[in-house]
C-alpha cells in the first residue's frame, strides 16, 4: 500500500523507488576548497585530519559557479573538494543480515572520487548520471555516530570538448547559445538505509495491447535461495492485480495482468496521456523462502504505448499531435540545478499553462523529480542528452556509457515518449560524409532500441538523420509566408526535406531516405522570436519583436502556419524561457510570461 503523498514523493530524489522514512538528504552547507595546484590527492585532503584544508563553505547541490552556492566563482580550478559530517542511525548494525547504508549522489560533473571516514568509496565518470555506494563497511566504528565524514573530489575541465557538456560554455564567459558551466556536485546527495537483501532498481514496461504491466527488477546482490518477488498494482485504492515470481540470481522479470471488461474497454480509463495522466501505484516486495518480507518499496508506472504507423505518431494507438516547447532547464541563480524541488513542479505547470502538451528538454537529462511531475501533471517528454563537441574514440566511449545509464534510469517514466541521443550533429559534425560517424549514430540509436523497444528514437534531431524513427527538422524561417507553403502538404514536405533541408543540411545521410509518408515528420525547432527590452549587449533571437503586440502578431503568424500543415505530426517552439544571451523565450529568465498565458494558449493550442 502506498503511504507517500504525491507532494512528498516529489521531494524524493528518486520518486519511482521510495522506501518511506528510510532516507535523508545531505544537501545544505558543506565545507569546500578550491584546489588550483591539484595538491589535494598528494596531501591527502580526504583524510579525517585534513579538515583545515577546507577554508570555504558551499551550499550543495548548487554548482560553485552559481550565486545560489554562495561561491559564485567562474574560474578554472584543477579540482573541487567538498567535505561534511553526517550521522548514522544508532541501531545500524554490522555483519551479515544487518541493514546497509547507501550514499547516493544525483550527479557530479564531470569526474568524482568519494571517501568515507578516510577510505576511498567510489570513483565515477559522467556528469549527468547518478551513482551510489554502500558505505557500511567503510564507517569508522570508533567515531561518534554523528561525526562520520564524506569527502568528494570533483574535476571538470572547461576545455575538454570530448565530454558530454551540452550547453555548458568552454569559454571563460558565456557567449552565443552557451551558458555558464555547472561543475562539481549539482544534484541531491542523500543517504538511504536499505535491508541486506534489497531492490536496486525497477524498469517498468507497459504492454497496452496485451493489457499487462511488465517489470524487470534488479537486486543489489544475489538473492538467497527461495527468494520471491511480489508486485501489486493499485489505482486510487482499487486492486488491479498482483504477481509473484521466484528470484534467481540478482534479476527477476514479472508481469501483472490488468483487468478488462468483457468488451475490452476497461483498460482505456487506466491509460496515461497528457490529457489524462493516470498513474498506477505499485508495491514491490522481496520475500524470503519462509514468507518473511526482506524489502519493500513504493513505485508507480503508467500504462501507455507510443508508436508510429506510416507518417503518423501514435499515443495509445491514437494520433497524437505534439505541441512542444524547448526547455533548457537553466536558472540564472543556480544554473542547471533548480533553485528548489518545488521549482520543478512549477516549471511543468507553467509549460502546461501556456498551452503545451509536451516538452523537449534540450541538451540536458533532467532531474528525476522533474520527470515525476511530468508523469503526474501530464506533460510528454522528448528526452535528449547533453552532447560532446568532438568525435573521437574517447568521446564515443563517454557518451555511450552515460547515455545507456540514463536510458536505464528514466525508462520507467510514462511521460517520456522519445529518445534523442544526438542533436544537430553535435559530436558528429561530419556525419554527412564520414562512415565512422554514421556508424556511431546508427549504433547508438540501435543500442537505445535494444534497451527500450517501446519508444521511437531520433538518431540526430534537426537534420542528417541516419536510422531515425521520426524525421525531425529545425527551421527558423521568420514568417508564415515561408513556413506555410513549405509544410502545407505531402508534396511540399517531400520537396523541402527530400535532399537539403531549410538549414542547408542534408536531411538523411548514409543510405536512402525513407519514402514520403512512411515516417512521421515533426518541426522540432522553430520560432525563437526575441522580445527583451533592456537586454544586455549580445542578447539575441532568431528574429526580433519590437513590442508585445508585435510579439503576439509574429507568434500568431508562424505558429498558425505550422498548425495549418496537413502533414506535420507536431512541433517544438524555441523556447520556454530566456536563457543566458538567448532572449527568445516565451517567458523571461525568472519565468514571467511576456504575454498573458491565455494568449499563448490561444496561439499554440487553439
Amino acid at each position: 500500500m502506498t503511504t507517500t503523498s504525491a507532494a512528498d514523493r516529489g521531494l524524493h530524489p528518486r520518486p519511482q523507488l521510495v522506501r518511506p522514512d528510510r532516507w535523508w538528504s545531505l544537501d545544505g552547507p558543506w565545507a569546500f576548497a578550491l584546489d588550483d595546484a591539484d595538491a589535494g590527492l598528494r596531501e591527502r585532503w580526504h583524510a579525517p585530519a585534513a579538515a583545515d584544508r577546507f577554508d570555504r563553505e558551499i551550499v550543495v547541490p548548487f554548482p560553485p559557479e552559481s550565486a545560489a552556492s554562495g561561491v559564485a566563482d567562474h574560474g578554472d580550478h584543477a579540482a573541487l573538494w567538498y567535505r561534511r559530517s553526517f550521522a548514522v542511525p544508532a541501531d545500524l548494525g554490522a555483519g551479515p543480515g544487518a541493514d546497509r547504508l547507501l550514499l547516493h549522489l544525483g550527479a557530479v560533473d564531470h569526474e568524482a572520487d568519494v571517501w568515507v571516514d578516510g577510505q576511498h568509496a567510489v570513483r565515477h565518470e559522467g556528469g549527468q548520471t547518478p551513482f551510489s555506494v554502500d558505505v557500511t563497511d567503510l564507517l569508522d566504528r570508533d567515531a561518534p555516530a554523528d561525526a562520520h565524514v564524506v569527502v568528494v573530489r570533483a574535476t571538470d575541465d572547461r576545455t575538454d570538448v570530448e565530454q558530454p557538456r551540452g550547453k555548458q560554455d568552454w569559454q571563460p564567459e558565456q557567449h552565443s547559445i552557451w551558458y555558464h558551466r555547472t561543475s562539481g556536485i549539482w544534484r541531491t546527495v542523500w543517504l538511504e538505509r536499505v535491508p541486506a537483501v534489497a531492490v536496486a532498481d525497477v524498469a517498468w514496461r507497459p504492454d497496452v495491447p496485451g493489457g499487462r504491466m511488465a517489470a524487470q527488477v534488479r537486486l543489489r546482490a544475489t538473492a538467497p535461495a527461495g527468494t520471491r518477488l511480489r508486485v501489486r498494482l493499485t489505482r486510487a485504492g482499487e486492486d488491479l492485480g498482483a504477481a509473484e515470481v521466484p528470484v534467481e540470481g540478482s534479476v527477476a522479470d514479472v508481469s501483472v495482468a490488468i483487468p478488462r471488461q468483457a468488451n475490452g474497454q476497461l483498460y482505456e480509463r487506466l491509460l496515461w496521456s497528457p490529457d489524462s495522466p493516470v498513474l498506477l501505484d505499485a508495491e514491490v516486495a522481496l520475500l524470503a523462502a519462509d514468507g518473511t518480507e526482506l524489502d519493500r518499496l513504493e513505485s508507480y508506472c503508467g500504462l501507455r504505448s507510443v508508436a508510429t504507423e506510416g507518417g503518423v505518431l501514435l499515443l495509445n494507438d491514437r494520433p497524437f499531435f505534439l505541441r512542444s516547447v524547448l526547455e533548457q532547464g537553466y536558472w540564472p541563480g543556480s544554473h542547471l540545478t533548480p533553485p528548489s524541488p518545488d521549482a520543478l513542479r512549477a516549471e511543468v505547470q507553467l509549460t502546461k499553462d501556456l498551452g503545451f502538451n509536451a516538452v523537449r528538454v534540450h541538451q540536458k537529462v533532467e532531474d528525476p523529480r522533474y520527470l515525476y511531475w511530468c508523469d503526474v501533471l501530464g506533460l510528454a517528454v522528448w528526452s535528449e542528452t547533453a552532447g560532446a563537441y568532438r568525435f573521437s574514440d574517447e568521446a564515443v566511449a563517454q557518451l555511450t556509457r552515460e547515455w545507456l545509464d540514463l536510458v536505464r534510469r528514466d525508462v520507467s517514466h510514462p511521460s517520456i515518449i522519445a529518445w534523442v541521443p544526438f542533436n544537430e550533429s553535435w559530436g558528429v559534425q561530419h556525419v554527412a560524409h564520414d562512415p565512422a560517424q554514421q556508424a556511431y549514430s546508427r549504433a547508438l540509436t540501435d543500442l537505445t532500441r535494444a534497451l527500450d523497444p517501446t519508444r521511437p528514437v531520433i538518431s540526430n534531431d534537426g537534420w542528417e538523420h541516419t536510422a531515425s524513427d521520426l524525421l525531425t527538422v529545425h527551421d527558423y524561417a521568420d514568417s508564415g509566408a515561408v513556413l506555410g507553403p513549405r509544410y502545407a502538404d505531402g508534396a511540399a514536405v517531400a520537396a523541402a526535406l527530400g535532399g537539403v533541408g531549410p538549414a542547408g543540411r542534408r536531411m538523411w545521410v548514409g543510405g536512402p531516405a525513407p519514402e514520403p509518408g512512411s515516417v512521421p515528420v515533426l518541426l522540432t525547432e522553430f520560432g525563437g522570436v526575441s522580445y527583451a527590452p533592456g537586454a544586455p549587449e549580445g542578447s539575441w533571437g532568431y528574429s526580433e519583436a519590437r513590442s508585445t503586440e508585435d510579439l503576439e502578431a509574429r507568434l500568431s503568424d508562424i505558429v498558425g502556419a505550422v498548425r495549418s500543415s496537413a502533414v506535420l505530426q507536431g512541433y517544438c517552439y524555441t523556447q520556454l524561457t530566456d536563457t543566458g544571451l538567448e532572449t527568445n523565450g516565451l517567458c523571461d529568465e525568472d519565468r514571467n510570461p511576456k504575454l498573458p498565458p491565455e494568449t499563448y494558449r490561444r496561439i499554440f493550442a487553439g
